[in-house]
């Protein structure tokens, strides 16, 4: 029984024994296992915190490159818009230089004007002189001839030689007033409108041109086409200037006429953002946006006169009321204006006791003149009051619209009323300005004298008048007539308009065959 208690005892002893052993074997293997497990994980630790550092070192770089590019292009447009600033400074300071020179020799012109006629009045003054003695000689050969005293001949020859030498003298400073009054009218005139031009041009370059947003200085090439057909179809089309410079993201639109101009705003937006761009396409989309126009025009119309509560209008006088938010009156908005005249008027026939209505619609209408196509002939009232007439307006409104200038006899209180709300209207401070109104009337002028030749289609004044583009029915006009009929428009545009400079006829003759297969 003590044996077996012995042996279990070792036994026991041996069981811990060994225990103890794999405990403290298998434990510092788990600890180096785990040691190195540590060194691992702080390695990749270190190097993840490696990458992070160049990613974000990259990062920063790329934002730094990108703000450096972002602040040079900006750089790069501001200095461009610089040196265009400073091109026009220059080109004015030219300008100035060029009509101080004018003035000067025109001073210089006056002065020796100046000078002939005190040459002119010593020699005056010296066949006076001489008038005198011829006198004295005469008195003395008549005192020896005949039996007249010297106080008889002397009153005499007084009277004979004092009336010629009056007459000669007066015929004598006549002439030179008459020709130093035509040269210096002749000059002033030429300064005057040269100044009158660039004043014009100045103004409008506020009012007669559209500026069109490209997404890209690369759809400039593609607005201008292969050897530049886009551009001049798209200028043949719609009678506008493209002006094409180096200013970016951006090109603009040029004409006196506001329809036609946003005529080609319209097509020129639409043509960008489809992005086919060719002679065909722009025929297309010229198209639609004439009939976009023409909707405009007809549903403004119809505004207005809901808006005043006019009825019975015809249609034909409701598109030329829509064609009055493209014009400008003396730089007023005619629209505007008329819509101010028709409330005007209408409180003036309210105080006076008379039909508001009618007011309203006289008013309303007495500068259908202004948007007339060229059919009619006469002053802007006399062609309102025709216009009226023919579409069923009474003849109070006519005489109204027709007598608003004074140019006919007023027929009723109506008339009176619309001119006094026009004045009213017109003179407010700000409101009207007579150069730009005068500039767009000569370009009108110029248009419509061109279109008044035979086998002419369209006429387009472009460059602020100075050229004018004349597109010809092919069939009645042949390559040689062309010729003539450019020379023939020059002519009468010397003889029949005044203007600064030169003014270039360019006539387009474009014959097209169509043929479709089938």
């Amino acid at each position: 029984m003590i044996t077996y208690t012995f042996i279990a005892i070792a036994i026991l002893v041996v069981a811990v024994v060994s225990a103890i052993f794999l405990y403290l074997r298998f434990g510092k293997s788990k600890l180096a296992s785990a040691s190195h497990e540590a060194t691992r994980i702080i390695e990749e630790a270190k190097r993840d915190a490696e990458n992070s550092r160049k990613a974000a070192d990259i990062a920063a770089k790329e934002h730094w490159y990108q703000e450096k590019v972002k602040f040079e292009k900006e750089t790069s447009s501001r200095r461009k818009e610089i040196d265009r600033a400073d091109k026009r400074l220059s080109e004015k300071e030219r300008v100035l230089d060029r009509h101080e020179h004018l003035i000067v020799d025109r001073e210089k012109e006056l002065m020796t004007m100046q000078h002939d006629l005190q040459n002119k009045e010593r020699i005056i003054h010296a066949k006076s002189e001489r008038f005198d003695q011829m006198i004295r000689e005469q008195n003395e050969a008549l005192q020896k001839i005949a039996n007249l005293s010297k106080e008889e001949a002397k009153a005499m020859l007084m009277r004979n030689l004092e009336a010629e030498a009056r007459h000669e003298a007066a015929s004598l400073i006549n002439q030179i007033k008459e020709e130093a009054k035509s040269k210096a009218e002749e000059s002033s005139r030429e300064v005057l409108l040269q100044v009158i031009q660039r004043c014009a041009t100045a103004h409008t370059a506020d009012t007669t041109i559209s500026v069109v947003p490209i997404p890209s200085d690369e759809m400039k090439g593609r607005i201008i086409g292969r050897e530049g057909r886009n551009i001049r179809a798209f200028e043949n089309l719609t009678g506008v200037e493209v002006v094409i410079d180096d200013t970016p993201e951006m090109i603009s639109l040029s004409c006196f006429d506001p329809i036609r101009r946003e005529v080609a705003r319209i097509s020129m937006e639409k043509l960008i953002t489809d992005g086919r761009i060719h002679p065909s396409r722009i025929e297309d989309v010229v198209q639609t946006a004439r009939k976009e126009i023409e909707g405009i025009i007809k549903n403004t119309g119809e505004e207005v006169v809901l808006e005043l509560g006019i009825i019975g209008v015809a249609p034909e006088i409701v598109k030329y009321l829509g064609k009055m938010k493209y014009r400008t009156s003396y730089g007023q908005n005619l629209l505007q204006h008329s819509r101010e005249v028709a409330s005007l008027s209408a409180l003036l026939a309210q105080e006076l006791g008379l039909d508001q209505t009618t007011a309203k619609r006289a008013g309303l209408l007495h500068d259908l003149g202004k948007v007339a196509d060229g059919t009619f002939d006469g002053s802007h009232a006399h062609i309102g009051a025709d216009i009226a007439g023919k579409f069923g307006e009474g003849d109070i409104v006519a005489n109204a619209i027709a007598a608003h200038h004074e140019e006919v006899r007023p027929l009723s209180p109506y008339a009176a009323i619309v001119e006094i709300a026009d004045s009213i209207s017109g003179s407010r401070p700000g409101a009207r300005r007579e150069t730009i109104e005068a500039y767009i009337k000569r370009l009108n002028t110029l248009e419509e004298l061109a279109s008044s030749f035979d086998g002419v289609e369209r006429v387009f004044a472009i460059q602020a008048g100075r050229e004018i583009r004349v597109m010809v029915h092919p069939e009645k006009i042949s390559d040689i007539e062309a010729e003539s009929l450019a020379h023939d428009i020059a002519r009468r545009i010397e003889k029949e308009t005044q203007y600064p400079g030169q003014i270039k006829v360019t006539v387009i003759r474009e014959k097209r065959v169509v043929e479709t297969a089938k």
